[in-house]
């Protein structure tokens, strides 16, 4: 079966919703290639499909009564948390957000504004320590919006069904391409968006290197977690009646440290890597992409000649 093939098999199992434009553009990008002394360089555009967040959330609001309520958590710069608001919303759905601080920046500014004009309810803490005493708000504010218990979404979306939906992204990708790239540099945060291009690369066959640039602490964005994610992902497909015969060795992640002081903060090889993405016309984010980024900057990918970055977003 073909990848066309695949992912109609899996829309046609799992009735996502339709949030997005798909497929996101995949660009060539011959300059900054030639700026970082590769041979190809192309940008997957989720950023201009809203995000890759809404992936995930295309399998994660299906099927919602409705008028439901959602609860998720994030910083307050959550892309994700922006994303579950807006598109919660659009549904004719209703979002509780319980959020952490996080460093302040023109991006995190931006979605923060826009998260607070689309969410129902943002519950505040004042640091992650007391972050859970914030969930526990939301959530019993949630269950006083609506008629039924609330949906609870994980933070980042990383939820195997969420998975589904970056494989789908994945298997697009092997439309747009002739032949499969050295790499694929994607964020690492909670993992969903490279468990499913993991899972992808393997489904496909791909020797293709799967490059995870972390950008949160290791206790949520690690190599176990992303590859747990992965296998969950499968096990769901297999549970739709979908074959899926991928083994577990097959699907593999590289992890390389990008976080710095910790989430949300810039760091300096990521502002070098965004200024230099920025004189090129590409526009990034200091707390996923310039990161993400800056990984070919540090040769942290390795000798890696035809690369994808996973663009994963571009603030409001």
């Amino acid at each position: 079966m073909d990848a066309a093939a695949f992912a109609t098999k899996i829309r046609a199992a799992f009735g996502p919703c339709s949030l997005g434009a798909w497929p996101t553009p995949l660009e060539a990008a011959p300059a900054l290639a030639r700026a970082l002394g590769m041979n190809a360089l192309w940008l997957k555009r989720e950023d201009k499909a809203g995000g890759n967040k809404i992936r995930g959330l295309e399998f994660l609001l299906a099927g919602a009564p409705p008028r439901s309520v959602f609860v998720t958590i994030g910083g307050a710069g959550s892309t994700h948390c922006l994303a579950t608001a807006v598109h919660a919303r659009a549904l004719g759905h209703r979002t509780a957000l319980a959020q952490f601080p996080q460093p302040d920046t023109d991006a995190s500014r931006a979605v923060a504004a826009a998260t607070a004009a689309a969410a129902n309810l943002v519950v505040r803490a004042s640091s992650q320590i007391t972050l859970p005493w914030a969930v526990l708000l939301a959530w019993r504010a949630a269950h006083h919006m609506g008629r039924r218990t609330p949906h609870w979404v994980p933070g980042g979306g990383a939820d195997p069904r969420a998975v589904v939906g970056h494989l789908l992204a994945a298997l697009e990708l092997s439309t747009q391409l002739d032949a499969p790239p050295d790499a694929i540099v994607v964020p690492l945060g909670t993992g969903g968006t490279a468990a499913g291009i993991a899972l992808g690369v393997a489904w496909l066959g791909w020797s293709t290197r799967v490059v995870a640039v972390r950008v949160a602490p290791r206790v949520v964005a690690n190599r176990w977690r992303t590859l747990r994610l992965a296998r969950k992902a499968g096990a769901v497909l297999r549970s739709a009646n979908i074959e899926f015969r991928v083994p577990g060795s097959a699907i593999r992640v590289e992890v390389v440290e990008g976080l710095g002081q910790g989430y949300g903060y810039p760091t300096p090889e990521g502002e070098r890597a965004r200024l230099l993405a920025a004189e090129h016309g590409l526009r990034l984010d200091p707390t996923y992409g310039a990161k993400a980024f800056s990984c070919f900057l540090q040769r942290a990918a390795g000798n890696v000649q035809r690369a994808v970055f996973w663009h994963t977003f571009s603030w409001p």
